[in-house]
């Protein structure tokens, strides 16, 4: 026999977890901020201490870990650490390592302080759901007060010395007592046991209850009581542990006895034995104490459970997780109790025999997984064996000062006791008790109850070992049957490290030594080839089957390993070319390649890269042998990917031959689906290595090609007007496959294949010269046109985005995902890549007009030569040119204008609301625009627009920018750009209303290869389906925007709702589909006094300056001079235009796509305040950046002529002369 410890989690955060924990024993605390996280601690406090050996340290920690109270959940999902009144909890996580394996680590989830002081009880509970799983987790801490906190419960007075719980175990044989679940606490003179079945329909109520009570925003409970039985435990001077064997019976012969003993010659003897539970403590005089408690000899007591609601430690408990039993924080301590609780008093329960030793004192007592034997440690450094039913000692261990005890339990594998044809035989169980020597720095394993070491290992001298001993709470007879919970039964946590190393089982030699990633494969092999011929030579009936089997099996197993490797190192050069199909997507390939080849710097570890080699021990595991045939073990895609490496790999490459490689394969009995699968994940996987070996196409086609003559392949009775299960398996992996090249790739040289065979075996069947037609060929036409489009989509989304615009990952898509996505999804991928690009709407509409123009001029729809295809344009063209339907400019502007509107809903900050409106304006069909603009309106845009409207109304004027992003969700600015939105998306709505009629709906197609598309309805299908809107409706809406959008514009003291009547008022924010009742011609006259008094509050001056800065912004400056003389505030005016002008040569020095020399040397020697404040300015405000400068210059000229000399800005306008005047010169 032979033990394994292997790591199997490890603890995060740990030296942060020390340092709450002891940040008031911290002495020297620049000496910790130079420790690494591992290196949590350098004791050399014995240097020098030469002559007691047993005193060194290790160097590598203090023993801080021996002072703290720690638990671990038997799902080891959560580790419990306290010390004093603080503690930490740590729970599970999961995340991905270097080699892309999952491993669990555990890290803080909560850290605080305890309201009472902790003694040393601390325990983990992890009840059931309803489906028998893990469902929730409870936290048990014992108190130095004499509090059991899962709710605060005053059980005793004295301190908590221990808490341990019992779950339920499947009996092993018939007659043995079910043994039920319970809670047990041990005091200094008292044992208070709760039943398991009510503590747990307890917790359960009372964390439904704080549930509702959270949810209804209460905090009244009402916890049911808890029953629980309280004894007083007599005749044993100390006690500082003890176990809860639980109910025996016992035989007939000693109860007699028993009976003798007690009563004497007398005594009478009752016709049944009794249940009796049995517990045992361990402390000192006597040394081991054995107690029964007849059942029915003590009726359980009642406690009514006080709910600490607003306690540190459960708000603690249950927020720091979601799943555990709690309530939400709260900011009031906890009241004070007005009163001690009622402690009830404890049934008296006599000591009925014991292990007398006056100078020995347990320390520690540890049942074994079947009850039958215990460990008890002693202050002598001991290891006592008891055997439970008999109340002796049966073995003891020398030499173990603190040590700390586990268990593991080993059970029978399924063989022939269980396939019996005669009722199966219950499974046998060994037990092995595991001893952590902390002062040697030793784990052992030994076997019980007289069997020998069978592991030991060198560990930390620091380390904790951590043993339940209880799995999975809220469990019955009937609930566990099926169960497979696995629970780490013990484990060593090692602070030095933070490694948990799993539970210590003991195995087979041979699966230990295969397990060694350091172990050369002949060595293996020679060890196995050796150990079956020994196994051969002996008698039959005396070998065990499994380890012949084992042996056979991994020797048959690491012959093959070392058989492909040897292959690898000859190489084969001959194979076919299929150039010609190559030739035709060659273009696409290579911009593909281009742009994803090196696009992104990354990280890379030989170790895990697809070429390193192969570990035996991974082979192994991945290999399964069943009588004559070898199959591969399912697993993670890395796995599977790096098998295939090594099976093939070296055939793409050339530099193995085809031929015996998959003969030997073939040998195996591997089954040819199997090495399908594993050729195409190899394949699809390193598509970038690919792409770079152009032979490694011709050499698919080959091992495709010989794969598929394996018997079992292609099947000899397929019908040709039939789909072929091989061939569609490759169909499968390639729709399915995110690496679009390398899957168009597979394709081309799988229909090549296919085709070959089709056409022997039409010549077979029906020796003619005909060709050959088959439902297959048609299949793979139409696989290889999807995966053509594909390519030529994911090229052109692989283009990066340019500096400065809001980019993200590069998205990927497959055949199945666009087939999945329904007839919207090519659409609405392209409008995602224009929103990356930062494509302004008519930049766009010029690439669609040569789409047009190409399509003109060109018969064939599909660009062959990709000469062009050097730019994002020439890309984008290619792509509607491959989707006419699907991409069609109305369906492509619909949901770039959908797509821009999600993103203004995610940041309103930015200005992607007006270009949704500006692609709204670019689709033709009346009824596309229409359906777009309504579910524009009712999705994103009411909710602001009514919320704005609100607070115009509320303040009476234009807000301020905290009241704007209080209530709409944006600043002021943002806010006036909104409304302007909104006007020109009302505007358009009433377009789109007045033509619906004059125009038919128009037909939504998709291409022939895509018509099986299936998914949700595409935008436009759900544009069409809106339903009409109401004209006078849209127009009032309309009315209101434009009055809001005034007011913000011009900062106006108006109340916008005032000036309209109550049919008005309630007409607004209505769905614009729906009838209201509507404003009649015959206004009230006092509304129309509040209307004229408000048209003659607005000042026509601000008008005029408005109109003269937007003449001047859409590059209309002759216009804007005339304007101007009837502007009366001028300085205003100048100050407006300045801002316009900076903006303007902020454009010409800084902006333009190709910036001249002498406009950077005019750059270097501008004035720094100048300089700074043409960096600030905004050019993308300008309807009209590109202005001659001979403009510019005249409207600098103007500026300096309206604005007064004393004017806070007339310097800088001189500079802006001066920097115009020089421009204008170099040029």
């Amino acid at each position: 026999m032979s033990c394994c410890l292997l790591e199997f989690c490890r603890v995060q955060e740990l030296k942060a977890v020390r340092e709450f924990l002891f940040q008031n024993q911290q002495n020297n605390p620049s000496l910790g901020d130079k420790k690494t996280e591992n290196e949590l601690a350098w004791d050399d406090s014995d240097w020098g201490s030469w002559d007691n050996p047993e005193a060194k340290e290790d160097g590598r920690s203090a023993p801080w870990l021996q002072d703290c109270v720690v638990s671990l959940s038997p799902c080891s999902d959560l580790m419990v650490v306290a010390k004093d009144h603080k503690a930490v909890f740590l729970s599970a996580k999961w995340r991905t390592d270097d080699g892309g394996r999952e491993e669990m680590t555990l890290a803080v989830s909560w850290s605080g302080t305890l309201i009472l002081t902790l003694s040393v009880g601390l325990s983990v509970c992890v009840f059931r759901s309803s489906t028998g799983r893990p469902d929730w987790t409870c936290i048990v801490v014992g108190f130095s007060s004499g509090y059991v906190r899962f709710y605060t419960e005053l059980l005793n007075e004295d301190p908590v010395l221990r808490l341990k719980c019992r779950t339920y175990e499947i009996p092993r044989h018939p007659g043995v007592t079910e043994q039920h679940e319970e809670l047990s606490i041990l005091y200094p003179a008292a044992l208070v046991t709760i039943d398991g079945f009510s503590l747990f329909q307890s917790l359960r109520a009372c964390r439904n209850q704080v549930a509702r009570a959270a949810a209804a925003g209460s905090e009244v409970v009402h916890p049911p009581p808890l029953a629980y039985k309280k004894w007083g435990l007599q005749d044993m001077d100390t006690i500082v542990d003890h176990s809860s064997v639980g109910i025996m019976t016992l035989c007939v012969f000693d109860q007699m006895k028993n009976a003798s003993i007690l009563g004497g010659f007398h005594a009478s003897v009752k016709g049944s034995p009794p249940a009796m539970s049995q517990y045992i403590t361990v402390g000192g005089g006597p040394y081991t104490g054995f107690y029964y408690a007849i059942e029915g000899s003590s009726q359980p007591l009642l406690s009514h459970v006080a709910l600490a609601v607003a306690s540190k430690l459960t708000s603690a408990l249950f927020s720091a997780a979601s799943g555990w039993l709690g309530w939400k924080k709260q900011s009031e301590e906890e009241p004070t109790q007005k009163q001690k609780p009622k402690v009830e008093p404890a049934t008296p329960m006599a000591v009925r025999f014991g292990l007398p030793d006056s100078r020995r004192h347990g320390e520690f007592i540890c049942l074994s997984p079947c009850n039958t034997l215990a460990g008890v440690t002693d202050d002598f450094g001991r290891v006592t064996l008891l055997d439970v039913g008999r109340g002796i000692a049966i073995r003891m261990w020398k030499g173990y000062r603190d040590a700390q005890l586990g268990w593991v339990q080993v059970s029978e594998g399924r063989g022939e006791r269980e396939s019996s044809p005669s009722a199966p035989l219950p499974r046998r169980h060994a037990q092995f008790l595991v001893i952590y020597a902390p002062r040697r720095g030793i784990l052992e394993v030994w076997g019980t109850q007289q069997g020998p070491r069978v592991g030991a290992f060198t560990v930390g001298k620091h380390c904790r070992l951590l043993y339940a001993g209880y799995r999975l709470m809220g469990v019955n007879s009937v609930t566990s049957q099926g169960w497979l919970l696995h629970t780490q039964q013990v484990c060593l946590f090692d602070p030095a490290t933070g490694a948990l190393l799993g539970s210590v089982h003991p195995g087979n030699a041979l699966e230990s030594l295969l397990a060694n990633k350091n172990a050369p494969v002949s060595c293996l092999t020679n060890i196995t080839r050796v150990l079956l011929a020994s196994l051969k030579g002996q008698d039959p009936e005396a070998v065990d089957e499994g380890l012949f089997q084992l042996c056979s099996s991994q020797l048959k197993l690491l012959q093959l390993y070392t058989d492909i490797q040897q292959l690898h190192s000859t190489g084969e050069t001959e194979v076919a070319g299929i150039e010609e199909e190559l030739a035709r997507v060659s273009p696409t390939l290579q911009r593909y390649a281009e742009l994803t080849s090196g696009s992104r710097p990354s990280v890379s570890f030989a170790l895990d890269s697809p070429d390193a080699s192969l570990p035996v021990r991974s082979f192994l595991s991945q290999m399964e042998c069943e009588g004559e045939e070898i199959r591969v073990v399912p697993g993670p895609n890395a796995d599977w990917t790096q098998l295939g490496s090594f099976l093939f790999w070296g055939c793409l490459t050339g530099e193995s031959p085809l031929q015996k490689v998959c003969t030997t394969l073939q040998k195996t009995g591997i089954s040819p689906q199997q090495l399908l699968s594993l050729l195409l994940s190899v394949w699809l996987h390193r598509e970038k290595e690919v792409l770079k070996k152009t032979e490694a196409v011709r050499h698919l086609h080959t091992l495709l090609t010989a794969l598929s003559s394996m018997k079992g392949a292609v099947e000899e009775s397929w019908d040709m007007q039939c789909v072929s299960p091989w061939w569609q398996q490759v169909r499968s992996a390639c729709v399915q496959s995110h690496s679009s090249a390398a899957a168009l790739l597979a394709a081309i040289v799988a229909h090549r294949a296919a085709k070959a065979n089709i056409t022997i075996l039409a010549e077979t069947k029906f020796q003619s010269e005909w060709e050959a037609v088959s439902l297959e060929l048609e299949q793979w036409a139409v696989c290889v046109r999807q995966l053509e489009d594909v390519l030529s989509l994911q090229t052109l989304l692989c283009v990066p985005p340019p500096q400065g615009t809001p980019g993200s990952a590069t998205p990927h898509c497959s055949v199945k995902a666009l087939l999945e996505g329904g007839r919207g999804g090519i659409a609405d991928s392209v409008a995602k890549w224009v929103f990356r690009q930062d494509l302004a709407p008519e930049r766009l509409k010029d690439m669609l007009q040569r789409r047009g123009e190409a399509e003109s001029t060109e018969q064939s729809s599909q660009p062959e030569q990709g000469k062009g295809e050097k730019s994002q344009e020439d890309l984008l063209v290619s792509v509607c040119q491959r989707f006419p339907d699907s991409l069609s400019p109305d369906l492509l502007f619909a949901h770039c204008c959908w797509e821009y509107v999600v993103q203004w809903n995610k940041d309103p900050e930015v200005g992607y609301l007006s270009w949704a409106v500006e692609h709204l304006k670019l689709v033709s069909s009346p009824h596309i625009q229409l359906g777009i603009s309504s579910m524009m309106w009712n999705t994103f845009i009411v909710k602001c627009f009514s919320a704005a409207a609100f607070l115009i109304e509320k303040v009476g004027k234009a807000p301020k920018d905290r009241l704007c992003r209080r209530d709409v969700g944006m600043g002021d600015c943002a806010m006036t750009a909104f409304l302007g939105s909104c006007v020109q998306l009302l505007q358009i709505l009433m377009e789109a209303d007045s033509g619906v009629e004059e125009v038919t709906p128009p037909e939504l197609c998709v291409e022939e290869v895509w018509g099986e598309a299936e998914g949700p309805a595409s935008l436009a299908e759900l544009a069409l389906e809106q339903k009409g809107v109401h004209y006078p409706l849209v127009q009032h809406h309309y009315l209101l925007a434009s009055l809001l959008h005034t007011a913000m514009t011009f900062s106006l003291r108006v109340k916008p709702l005032s000036l309209f009547d109550s049919k008005g008022k309630n007409a607004f924010f209505r769905e614009l589909s729906s009838i209201q009742l509507m404003p009649s011609g015959d206004m009230d006259p006092g509304l129309v006094s509040l209307r004229q008094e408000f048209l003659l509050r607005v000042n026509p001056d601000i008008l005029r300056r408005h109109l003269v800065c937007e003449l001047y912004n859409q590059g209309l400056d002759p216009r804007a001079e005339q304007v101007m003389f009837e502007v009366e505030d001028k300085d205003v005016l100048g100050s407006q235009l300045l801002v316009l002008t900076g903006q303007r040569l902020s454009y010409s020095l800084l902006h333009t796509q190709t910036q001249t020399r002498p406009a950077m040397e005019l750059l270097a020697r501008l004035p720094p305040t100048l300089c700074t404040w043409l960096k600030a300015m905004d050019p993308s405000e300008l309807g009209c950046p590109s202005v001659p400068l001979s403009q510019t210059s005249r409207l600098v000229s103007r500026l300096i002529e309206i604005l007064p000399e004393n004017h806070g800005q007339y310097s800088l306008a001189l500079h802006l002369l001066e920097a115009v005047e020089d421009l204008q010169r170099d040029d």
